[in-house]
């Protein structure tokens, strides 16, 4: 029975809410502004495919490279530390 109850006061609750935010019209205002989004997503100009690849291409290189940068950096400064035990 404390499963019921439990799952019968969380359904009162999610009620109470929607029937404050329905009242409040906190509904509406969430509705407008999932509408207002969706206008402007359709304005967006999307990549194409071929764009998105060359793009992701791109970032992961940059990404290899930065990578690569900040081990070789780390490692002239570990061998640097090690050199004079600082």
């Amino acid at each position: 029975m404390n499963d019921y109850a439990f799952i019968g006061i969380c359904a009162a609750i999610a009620a109470g809410l929607f029937a404050w935010a329905w009242k409040s019209g906190n509904l509406k205002k969430f509705r407008d502004y999932i509408q207002q989004t969706r206008e402007e997503l359709r304005k967006c100009s999307w990549p194409s495919w071929d764009e998105l690849k060359g793009s992701t291409l791109l970032v992961a290189i940059c990404i290899a490279l930065l990578g690569g940068f900040t081990v070789a950096v780390d490692q002239i400064f570990f061998r640097l530390f090690m050199l004079f035990k600082i």
